[in-house]
């Protein structure tokens, strides 16, 4: 521990800024994403949360000794719910020792101000502005942390991938490699771990496909007899064609005029968007407007997702994986079960891994919710 505070904390800021202020809570939640790099506990993160509740400010400044609070420790035991005084004691000194905060002791060593009408000249306790002195190391540190956890989510992606790829090619071989594999995504890995992995996979993989793919073969230079506008006039006078002949066999000719191929477009994607409003009514809670087209549903599917637990390279990931009308459609359907969806965010990228391999729709999704009233279990 005593090496981790030296490189976590030294004596100056690698930024310099050892003025101003900060907002504590936004250095909390930093500090949290990046609890690994400093070995912090998220019970000791407990306690410093609790410490800054008792400073009255919201902006914390880094001057030295100008953020000191002073609760006994019979009030820091209550705000934490009961938890004992020696491991108060414990998490307390892991704070000090780190440097996140600093004590200033009384002679008796005791924790109290002296007052002079508004002004407090003189506190004992703890000072907490040595948080707000490291505010751009510790924000530097979340990013880092940040990246790492979504290259990580990537590689167990792709790791993911590549076993059910393997799978497919195995016919009940190969259990060994792919049994290791399916205890490893159940952990936590490490890179290595995971690069490793993929290495071993991509390897089996390849020893056992063929070298002249299939799907490499290349596609016949002409496959219909016109280009593309005159096929699709083709095929909408021959659908005009049958229902004529319909409409006439019943003595009823049709009286509508031909619409264009861009109505028809618009007229099927509208329909598309009913379907999926009409199956999840609960978006409209969050946006009260009229939702017009997919564009419309994209934007409120990027705004929903956080408040539902979906992080935003999470989302980024179905888009990439499915199409941005899919994603939408599937965050949407997760809004609508969210009462029996223990992780969103998990859910969803359980759903981008399945439209890498071809193996998802949201059909099945949308038409659950609409047969069975909502009672349904969401199927993928």
């Amino acid at each position: 521990m005593e090496q981790t505070s030296q490189i976590a904390f030294g004596r100056q800021d690698p930024c310099g800024r050892l003025a101003g202020t900060h907002d504590k809570w936004d250095l909390l939640a930093a500090l949290t994403h990046a609890a690994a790099e400093f070995e912090l506990s998220h019970r000791t993160l407990g306690v410093l949360k609790a410490l800054l509740t008792f400073f009255p400010d919201r902006a914390l400044p880094a001057e030295p000794g100008s953020a000191i609070v002073f609760p006994s420790n019979r009030k820091l035991m209550e705000r934490l719910n009961g938890m004992p005084e020696s491991t108060l004691r414990r998490h307390l000194a892991a704070l000090t020792k780190l440097g996140i905060v600093s004590r200033k002791n009384s002679p008796n060593r005791k924790r109290y101000a002296r007052r002079t009408g508004d002004d407090m000249p003189l506190a004992f306790g703890f000072d907490l502005s040595p948080l707000a002195c490291h505010a751009c190391q510790i924000f530097d540190a979340a990013l880092d942390a940040k990246a790492r956890a979504e290259h990580l989510a990537v590689l167990r992606d792709r790791v993911a991938v590549l076993r059910q790829e393997l799978l497919e090619l195995a016919d009940g071989t190969a259990e060994v490699l792919l049994e290791t594999v399916r205890k490893l995504l159940r952990r936590k890995p490490c890179e290595a771990e995971l690069t490793q992995a993929a290495q071993t996979l991509r390897s089996e993989i390849a020893s056992r496909t063929p070298e002249e793919s299939p799907r490499a073969a290349k596609l016949p230079a002409r496959i219909l007899s016109g280009p593309g506008s005159q096929n699709e006039r083709h095929i909408q006078d021959s659908i005009k064609k049958d229902s004529d002949s319909e409409g006439a066999q019943a003595g009823q000719p049709s009286k509508q005029p031909a619409r264009s191929a861009a109505e028809d477009s618009k007229a099927e994607k509208n329909s598309e968007l009913a379907t999926v409003l009409r199956a999840c009514p609960e978006v409209q809670t969050y946006y009260p407007d009229r939702l017009r087209s997919w564009q419309d549903a994209d934007r409120i599917a990027e705004k929903i997702s956080p408040m539902i637990g979906i992080e935003m390279p999470v989302l980024s990931d179905a888009r990439a994986a499915m199409g941005r009308k899919e994603a939408a459609t599937a965050v949407m359907c997760i809004l609508e079960k969210l009462s029996t969806i223990r992780s969103p965010g998990a859910y969803l990228r359980r759903l981008a891994q399945k439209a890498r391999t071809g193996q998802f729709s949201t059909a099945p999704m949308l038409n659950a919710l609409l047969q069975t009233g909502h009672r349904a279990k969401i199927v993928s």
